[in-house]
């Protein structure tokens, strides 16, 4: 068979990409400002100009509460959703494409630990199941274990979201079911021990997927393509969680229910930076406005304190490794006939075209570099391929972390690289037209 090339075309369900690089959804701080759309679109169009072939815009919650950073999007209402039309019409202007991510904190919603947000929530963090004694024990926040009808009230919100994304001009959705997220908890056998049908083995925790996926093909259409990204291997310090056995099931089932692309990856069952390996974010805690806004957000020098430690033993624990989640999606390729969608520590054009030239995966997904490097995919695309081992501009220290986690713009807050990059130009004109 003819080797697949990065710049070749694939087809997701109805929707055509022109090449197989996308930017994977990350936090991109438009939640609270006023005008989100254009603050996306200073994200994202720059990377259509520069040949993107698909652009996942970062978790938008598809209720009023449930963010997990007070810089996400949550949707209360129609026009909200509709009001982010002039950032898909800019996006297809420049020649891209673009889908967004839905999904809901669940227990680690802003509303268990935010200072500002806990206080007037409308109801406590969802969870699947009471929680396990030792979680019970880091948590310290109220919970709501959702009712069998109240699971099915979710499942009719997502397909109604769904649906007003496919009106603001979006060309698809991605479920997040990975990161510690809500359905990423009703996966997990260390959070979802119900005993209705959304509970139980692994076919029975998929269900409330499932039916997800059934109402959007209800509500927006069976040709709008949804995307799953799920967490085929869970990483718990106690227990059993996910593994890829179950990782595989999970795609065959997703395969099965309709999904138009999977992207398996290894998560950690509390959110922490498993998820964005690199160097533990010292300059972070040593800034006093950052320390100063941590310290606001948490209420408390402990529970600032254990953010700070929180994060120095994941960086410990998971260093960053050049193509993290390769067995996982290398594993899920052989069980589907899916596109399969490649992302974690992919930094060199020569990796992405091995992935691809040895039939591992589908699309190759790079997702913080995008902050220092907006341009980075003509770069990719006009590569040498395998033999082009230069790097991208990220140098995975996760600066962007804490800020990103208080809601502050999604960009790369590296001083050096924001020097070798301080001489690059403005917005294009279709941000600019946006803003």
């Amino acid at each position: 068979m003819p080797t697949v090339r990065l710049t070749d075309p694939i087809d997701l369900g109805t929707l055509r990409l022109k090449n197989r690089l996308y930017r994977a959804p990350v936090l991109e701080g438009a939640g609270g400002a006023e005008d989100p759309a254009a603050v996306y679109a200073r994200h994202f169009v720059p990377n259509a100009a520069a040949g993107v072939g698909l652009i996942i815009q970062g978790n938008t919650i598809v209720c009023p509460e449930g963010r997990t950073s007070p810089g996400m999007s949550a949707i209360g209402e129609r026009e909200r959703m509709l009001a982010l039309a002039p950032l898909t019409r800019a996006v297809h202007e420049a020649g891209g494409k673009i889908v967004t991510q839905l999904g809901h904190g669940g227990l680690f919603a802003l509303e268990a630990w935010h200072t500002k947000f806990a206080p007037v929530r409308s109801s406590p963090p969802y969870a699947p199941s009471p929680l396990p004694l030792w979680l019970r024990a880091l948590h310290r926040s109220q919970t709501h274990v959702l009712s069998t009808s109240e699971v099915q009230q979710l499942v009719a919100r997502f397909g109604l979201v769904a649906a007003w994304a496919r009106e603001a001009g979006y060309d698809g959705v991605q479920l997040a079911a990975s990161n510690a997220k809500l359905l990423h908890q009703f996966l997990s056998p260390i959070f979802n021990r119900r005993r209705d049908r959304y509970g139980g083995d692994i076919h029975g925790r998929m269900t409330f997927v499932r039916e997800i996926r059934e109402a959007i093909a209800r509500e927006a259409g069976a040709d709008f393509p949804v995307l799953l990204k799920y967490t085929a291997i869970e990483l718990t310090p106690i227990g059993r969680g996910i593994d890829l056995g179950e990782g595989v099931e999970i795609a065959r089932m997703a395969e099965a229910a309709g999904f138009a692309a999977l992207t398996p990856v290894i998560a950690d069952a509390l959110p922490n930076t498993s998820i964005a390996r690199g160097e533990f974010p010292r300059a972070s805690f040593d800034n006093p406005g950052l320390r100063r806004r941590l310290l606001e957000a948490t209420g408390s020098r402990v529970r600032a304190a254990l953010v700070h430690v929180g994060m120095f033993l994941a960086a410990r624990k998971y260093p960053f490794a050049p193509v993290w989640n390769r067995d996982v999606f290398r594993a899920v390729k052989a069980a589907v006939k899916l596109p399969v969608f490649a992302v974690g520590g992919i930094r060199t054009p020569a990796e992405a075209a091995e992935i691809l030239a040895r039939g591992e995966a589908d699309m190759i997904g790079v997702g913080r570099p995008f902050y220092a490097e907006p341009d980075l995919a003509r770069r990719f695309l006009a590569a040498a391929g395998p033999s082009d081992t230069t790097a991208t501009a990220c140098e995975s220290c996760n600066r962007c972390i804490v800020p990103q986690m208080l809601g502050m713009p999604g960009v790369c807050y590296n001083p050096g690289i924001h020097k070798l990059r301080r001489h690059a130009s403005g917005p294009s004109p279709a941000a600019k037209k946006v803003a």
